[in-house]
């Protein structure tokens, strides 16, 4: 049994007993309120898997040392942009309120001004510590408000001081790295058509001693920002950015964050992400960061921020909040009915190919759609017999591809007769589980900036197959999440929610005709490996978004009908499919998958951390 595999199930007790304290027990009770226990039991076992790279040794070999900030101190920019990081403070503990300004004091980037809009004006210790590091630091200013104007309205007070080009968020408990805003400025200078920046994060205990769950985030991914606000901390935007999106608006208190970002992107020329975990996310029993149970107004008002922004956007979708709260799910309703070319390529394997049609002609609501089957080299009575009995079906079609076996070939074959607007290849060992799979998938693959769409493809003993593709992934591509129970959600949910990646397995896979034909197509030097994941960077570089989508569910025997790799044939044939891969996409190989994240593993499917020298591997 695989090391990844071995781990599935397994609870750390020791781990979770060292959490147990009269909060953590009440909010256990909470989650089990919520959730119900076979759900909670499902949780309980994510939240306290062992970790196969423990973040706490990775994180101190992770953080800079001395030498490499004060290097960055020395730093010469050619161009240095005055970086306003804005706090809305209220009844903010002393010893709180100091670490986050001594936080910024310690930025090795040092054009930076603070300004904290003090909600609290009759907390005297607040007052004092910020006339203290107001006289200390020129750079720290802070307005003391009439009263406590709530989230949004302090928020945009401390917005209204910021004289800088761009400005950061930042909460009154919490901290950043001190290479925080160096790194930001560094990838500005990278990218100066940056309109908006974000960062990684993980969270810290109260009292800074421990620092756990990594928020390890993809490059910008607009499926994932509307299925979860996964930007978060630390954000800044161009000022005149924050200007004409409004500021923060105090109706949607609870996810007025969500609310601001989507904002803020919406008017952005281009959103960057800095890989670096740069904002530390204080959690303690006053704080809503580690108690997800709590405050529903709070899920509500995300739900109504995703809303407000698909209207803004003209995006038609219904959105609805998941069991697990804080993520979402965007349902996209089809518009007209558009034929569907649904090309199942085919060699004997009657029983797959019956079972796989049988399901998709039982199950499935959506009516208008072909199927095309191609024929490549069948040998048994069997399976012409069956198709003697399909083509009483209208709906069916036969192709005969008489070459030898090309997955591309045949692809590109069947496209050529379809009449479809959308072409939906399959393989002939798929079977439906979820009725609305086709319109759920042509939904998604109806807007206009979408070019493909995946599903999520299920084991028949119920775990995962496919999740999505990374790209480096095991060398060229892996599928995510494999052989994790199906009814486990993964690493921040990513198994269940939709969001766009840089592949997905043709398995099960819906494109545009015009955009499968405009990006030329499968590759055929590409006969059967990495064909899907070489069609789907194409029509990433085109433009256009590739989504993996969780709630279109189908069974998978997973290439039943191809045999083993196990011939000096195929051997030299999978060597020389490797290498196409690597010369055309040498870019993303190298630099990485923008839609994973340079710090999480190449050789783990669950989005465990890289090991960094220094830290322990996985055994």
């Amino acid at each position: 049994m695989s090391k990844n595999r071995s781990l599935i199930g397994k609870i750390e007790w020791g781990r979770m007993l060292k959490k147990l304290s009269p909060y953590t027990i009440k909010k256990g009770l909470l989650y089990l309120k919520h959730y119900g226990p076979k759900e909670f039991w499902i949780r309980l076992h994510e939240r306290f898997e062992p970790e196969e790279v423990p973040y706490g040794p990775w994180y101190e070999a992770y953080v800079p040392d001395e030498k490499t900030l004060e290097e960055q101190r020395k730093h010469s920019f050619s161009h240095a942009p005055l970086i306003s990081v804005a706090v809305p403070a209220y009844r903010t503990p002393p010893q709180f309120l100091r670490e986050m300004i001594e936080s910024l004091v310690a930025q090795t980037y040092g054009n930076w001004e603070l300004c904290i809009a003090n909600g609290s004006p009759d907390d005297s210790a607040m007052a004092e510590i910020l006339e203290e590091y107001e006289k200390k630091d020129r750079r720290v200013r802070f307005k003391n408000l009439t009263k406590n104007l709530g989230i949004a309205e302090n928020t945009n007070a401390a917005l209204a001081m910021a004289e800088g080009e761009f400005v950061g968020l930042l909460d009154h408990d919490d901290l950043l790295a001190p290479n925080a805003l160096y790194e930001v400025v560094c990838a500005l200078e990278k990218n100066p058509e940056a309109d908006a920046v974000y960062t990684d994060e993980d969270k810290v205990t109260m009292n800074l001693e421990e620092h756990f769950q990594p928020h390890l985030k993809p490059d910008f991914n607009l499926d994932l920002l509307r299925s979860n606000n996964y930007i978060c901390h630390f954000f800044l935007a161009r000022k005149s950015v924050i200007e004409t999106a409004g500021g923060f608006r105090r109706e949607f208190d609870g996810a007025q964050d969500h609310d601001f970002i989507f904002r803020c992107v919406e008017n952005s020329r281009k959103v960057v992400h800095v890989p670096e975990i740069l904002y530390h996310w204080r959690t303690h029993k006053a704080s809503t960061a580690d108690n997800p149970a709590s405050k529903m107004y709070a899920y509500d008002a995300g739900k109504r921020a995703i809303e407000a922004h698909l209207k803004r956007t003209g995006t038609d979708g219904i959105v609805s909040h998941t069991p697990d709260l804080g993520f979402f799910r965007v349902k996209y309703p089809v518009q007209g009915e558009p034929m569907v070319s649904i090309i199942i390529p085919n060699k004997d394997q009657k029983e797959s190919l019956e079972a796989c049609l049988n399901s998709v002609r039982e199950k499935t609501k959506y009516t208008n759609y072909e199927i095309i089957i191609i024929e490549n080299n069948s040998t048994s009575e069997e399976i012409f017999r069956y198709y003697r009995e399909l083509s009483a079906d209208p709906r069916i079609r036969l192709l005969r591809w008489k070459k030898e076996f090309n997955y591309s070939a045949i692809n590109n074959y069947g496209v050529r007769h379809a009449k479809g607007e959308y072409l939906l290849f399959l393989n002939n060992d798929v079977t439906v589980i979820t009725e609305d799979w086709m319109e759920e998938m042509l939904g998604v693959c109806q807007r206009p900036e979408v070019g493909a769409v995946g599903v999520k493809l299920i084991y028949p003993d119920n775990t995962i197959q496919h999740a999505g593709c990374v790209v480096g992934m095991g060398g060229i591509a892996g599928h995510m999440f494999t052989d994790m129970p199906a009814n486990r959600t993964g690493y921040l949910h990513k198994a269940s929610i939709l969001q766009d990646m840089s592949a997905v397995t043709a398995a099960c896979m819906m494109m545009k005709k015009s955009v499968f034909d405009k990006v030329g197509g499968f590759t055929e030097e590409l006969a059967v490996a990495f064909n899907d994941v070489d069609l789907c960077l194409k029509t990433g570089r085109a433009g256009y978004l590739v989504v993996y989508d969780p709630y279109a569910q189908l069974w998978h025997m997973e290439s039943k009908s191809r045999g083993a790799e196990d011939s000096k044939e195929k051997v030299r044939r999978f060597q020389t499919e490797i290498e196409y891969m690597r010369s055309h996409w040498i870019d993303i190989l190298k630099n990485g998958d923008p839609y994973y994240n340079k710090n999480l593993s190449l050789t783990k499917w669950n989005y465990s951390l890289r090991p960094l020298p220094g830290t322990s591997a996985p055994k």
